[in-house]
C-alpha cells in the first residue's frame, strides 16, 4: 500500500509518503538538505519488508509548506512529532541523513519516549565558525542567483566523482529536487544549521544510536562523526569507504546493511 498526503503542522503543511506494512512497526525517514523523501527510495524497498515506512519532506523542500522566516531545530523536531501525532505513532524508528540526522539527534535528546533506535547519517552536532560562515555564503548566493548557483559544488561534496560519472539519471533527480527547492525553504533551514548544539548534550542521550559516516564526506567528516559517537552512550558508528555525504545513494548497500543490523529485523 503506498499513500501520500498533506498533513497540517503548525501554520504549515507537510507532505508524507507513507508505504510497506501498515500493520508493522514504524520508521520515520527525514531527508538532507536540498532533497527530498524520494532520497530514501533505495532503503525503502527493503524497509517496507518489515515496516510501516513514513516518509516526509522537509519544510520548505518537495511538496510540503514554506513558512516564512528562520527555522530552528525546534521547529524540525516539532514537525517530526506532527507526524507521528497525524498517524497515532506511540513510537517510532527514526533514521535521518544530514539535516535529517542532526534533526534525529534532537528527537533523541528531547523526545526519546517517541522513539525506539535512532540512525543519525552524514551529520554534525556543532556549528565552529567555519561551518556557520560556509552556510552564509550559500545564503548569499542563493539569494542573488537562485538555487542553481551553488548545486555544482553541493553535488561535489554529496557524490564521489565515480558514483556522479556512473549514475547520470541519479545525479538528474537530484538535481532536479535541489533545483525545485525554493530559496526560502533552503535558506531557513541553512539558519536552524547555524544554531546546532548538541554535541555538548550528546552524554545525556538514552536511546541506542547508530552513526553513519561517509569516509569522503567533507560535511560531516568521518572524525567528527566518530567523536559524536563516543559521546553518546550505547552508539555504534560505522564508517563507509568510498562514499561522501549522501551515503544512503552513494553506497546503497553498505549503508542499509549497516542500518538493518542496527534495527535488528
Amino acid at each position: 500500500m503506498t499513500s501520500r498526503v498533506t498533513i497540517p503542522s503548525g501554520a504549515s503543511t507537510l507532505s508524507v509518503l507513507v508505504t510497506g506494512k501498515m500493520d508493522g512497526p514504524t520508521i520515520l525517514l527525514s531527508n538532507s538538505l536540498g532533497a527530498g523523501l524520494d532520497m530514501w527510495a533505495p532503503q525503502r524497498a527493503v524497509l517496507e519488508e518489515h515496516y510501516r515506512v513514513i516518509g516526509y519532506d522537509t519544510r520548505g523542500h518537495g511538496q510540503s509548506g514554506t513558512p516564512a522566516g528562520d527555522y530552528t531545530f525546534a521547529d524540525l523536531t516539532g514537525d517530526a512529532i506532527a507526524v507521528l501525532d497525524y498517524f497515532g505513532v506511540a513510537q517510532a524508528d527514526y533514521m535521518g541523513l544530514s539535516l535529517g540526522g542532526m534533526t534525529g539527534l534532537g528527537l533523541g535528546l528531547n523526545h526519546s519516549n517517541r522513539f525506539r533506535k535512532i540512525i543519525c547519517a552524514c551529520a554534525r552536532a556543532d556549528a565552529p565558525p567555519p561551518f556557520t560562515k560556509s552556510w552564509d555564503d550559500r545564503i548569499a548566493a542563493i539569494a542573488a542567483n537562485g538555487m542553481s548557483a551553488i548545486w555544482p559544488g553541493t553535488l561535489e561534496r554529496w557524490l564521489t566523482p565515480d558514483f556522479t560519472a556512473a549514475n547520470p539519471q541519479i545525479v538528474a533527480s537530484l538535481a532536479q529536487d535541489f533545483t525545485a527547492t525554493s530559496v526560502a525553504g533552503y535558506s531557513g533551514c541553512a539558519r536552524a544549521l547555524q544554531g546546532l548544539d548538541y554535541l555538548r548534550h550528546l552524554g545525556e542521550m538514552s536511546l541506542p544510536v547508530l552513526y553513519i559516516a561517509g569516509a569522503d564526506d567533507m560535511g560531516a567528516p568521518a572524525q567528527a562523526m566518530q567523536a559524536m559517537a563516543a559521546a553518546t552512550p550505547d552508539a555504534t558508528y560505522r564508517v563507509i569507504p568510498d562514499c561522501a555525504h549522501i551515503a544512503n545513494l552513494n553506497q546503497p548497500g553498505a549503508f542499509t546493511t549497516a542500518a538493518k543490523e542496527f534495527l535488528e529485523f
